[in-house]
């Protein structure tokens, strides 16, 4: 892939899931070849808020992959080989708890891995890797996330720990009882390990977690159908507008000249 000026300032990243597939209108597509193999989707760049931004569609335009079979190391590699600096991640979740309603943004900071066999590290040696991570979200960008909702007045909770299961399946009763009793917020399948590897690559990233549902060991109390893929796009696309407002008042905001957090310098304090 030749650099051109397509790929000029490319430093602000989208990877959408289910329901973002036309985030970037009329842009162009880009086709990238990584170590790690092909993304799931080609790249699109275009201008949003007057600035150049990558969107990549998580599991592909026809969503062809599943969450565990998502290809996360050429995704962020990909990202990386064109000069992004800092990921949005939009992701719908189930909520956990009664507070967190349908509709409600969650600003995670942690996460729980309950998957398996998901390759997660680009570092499997001789090269010997450990990132810290007690901290697994960026930390300014998540607070550039929580002022824009605040600005566009939107019910955001500024911390969340999300569970991540493997998928394709929903929880069982029993499951999503535990993750409750945890005092755990919000269920997915995607979250990891897109943070850690974009940690390894010293890019800055944030999710943004979308209520879909309320979970089934929360839905059991209050006697309403338990979740299904349907109803969580239905109200995923039903939210796209705000999910999409938030993104674009966070675009405003970067390349972001004053922040707070070292992501960029991951690598450097982790290697053996």
């Amino acid at each position: 892939m030749k650099k051109n000026n397509m790929l000029d300032n490319i430093e602000i990243g989208i990877i959408g899931g289910s329901g973002f597939y036309d985030f970037i209108k009329n842009g162009q597509e880009l086709d990238v070849e990584t170590d790690w193999g092909k993304p799931s989707d080609k790249i699109v760049i275009g201008e949003v808020e007057g600035k150049q931004v990558a969107f990549l569609p998580r599991h592909g335009k026809n969503h062809d992959y599943p969450p565990h079979q998502v290809p996360y190391q050429a995704n962020i590699a990909a990202f990386k080989k064109i000069g992004v600096k800092y990921i949005i991640a939009p992701s719908s979740c189930g909520s956990l708890q009664k507070e967190i309603k349908p509709g409600d943004f969650i600003i995670c900071d942690q996460f729980i891995d309950r998957t398996i066999g998901r390759k997660d590290t680009y570092y499997n040696g001789p090269d010997v890797v450990h990132i810290v991570g007690a901290d697994p979200y960026c930390s300014s960008l998540r607070k550039i996330a929580i002022d824009s909702c605040k600005k566009l007045k939107i019910t955001c909770h500024e911390k969340g720990t999300a569970v991540v299961v493997n998928g394709p399946r929903f929880s069982t009763g029993a499951e999503s009882a535990w993750f409750t009793k945890m005092g755990w917020q919000v269920v997915n399948m995607t979250q990891y390990p897109e943070v850690v590897l974009a940690r390894e690559q010293d890019i800055h990233y944030v999710n943004i977690s979308l209520s879909t549902d309320y979970d089934v060991g929360v839905v059991a109390e209050e006697n309403l159908p338990p979740v299904n893929f349907k109803e969580v796009l239905k109200t995923f696309k039903n939210n796209i507008s705000r999910v999409n407002g938030v993104i674009r008042e966070m675009i405003k905001n970067l390349p972001a000249n004053n922040l707070q957090c070292d992501c960029h310098n991951t690598l450097a304090k982790s290697k053996f």
